[in-house]
């Protein structure tokens, strides 16, 4: 083989070398972007327990631990380090929105509630419609029954109690034999 023949076939691999590399890149932009355009469903992550404005507004120092659980529910964090400290934690994630994080804590002194220390929290109204934020909507159906249906409903069991009922035996068979 001649030196230019070799040199030709060596500049054309090369240059075919070369293509094939700059394929592949353009390959791997062009996938990156089509893999980004579809991504995978991430459902909504909801931990803790939530504490509106409103519940926080109806604590009142000198309340029991008993009350204080009936408007908050139980609470996420006790430990046995700080058994006069409650913490009420609520997170929630939801793919594209910025994690929400609240804290409450409220301290007793014996059974007496002396403090509590929140972060700014919302309303119930507000809180759900954070919910309903980005979803469509008009898919749940009005929940009111017409005048109609409610007379229809309530003439329901009227009618199956006025039909007349099987009568029932006077006695029953053993539930075991007599015989041994």
């Amino acid at each position: 083989m001649s030196k230019s023949l070799l040199r030709s076939v060596c500049l054309s691999l090369s240059g075919i070398l070369l293509v094939g590399l700059t394929a592949c890149g353009s390959l791997d932009r062009a996938s990156n972007r089509a893999v980004s355009v579809v991504t995978p469903y991430k459902i909504d992550i909801v931990q803790g327990n939530f504490v509106s404005r409103e519940q926080a507004a109806a604590l009142k120092e000198g309340m029991s631990r008993l009350q204080v659980r009936d408007i908050l529910g139980t609470p996420l964090l006790t430990s046995i380090f700080h058994a006069d400290r409650w913490d009420y934690v609520f997170t929630f994630k939801r793919q594209g929105v910025e994690p929400q994080s609240r804290r409450v804590t409220v301290f007793f002194t014996g059974d007496i509630l002396t403090r509590v220390e929140a972060d700014a929290l919302p309303s119930e109204a507000e809180f759900v419609a954070s919910l309903d934020s980005g979803r469509k909507t008009g898919k749940i159906p009005v929940l009111e029954m017409s005048p109609e249906s409610l007379t229809a409903t309530a003439a329901a069991p009227q009618a199956a109690a006025s039909k007349a009922l099987p009568a029932l035996p006077a006695s029953y068979p053993p539930l075991e034999s007599t015989s041994n």
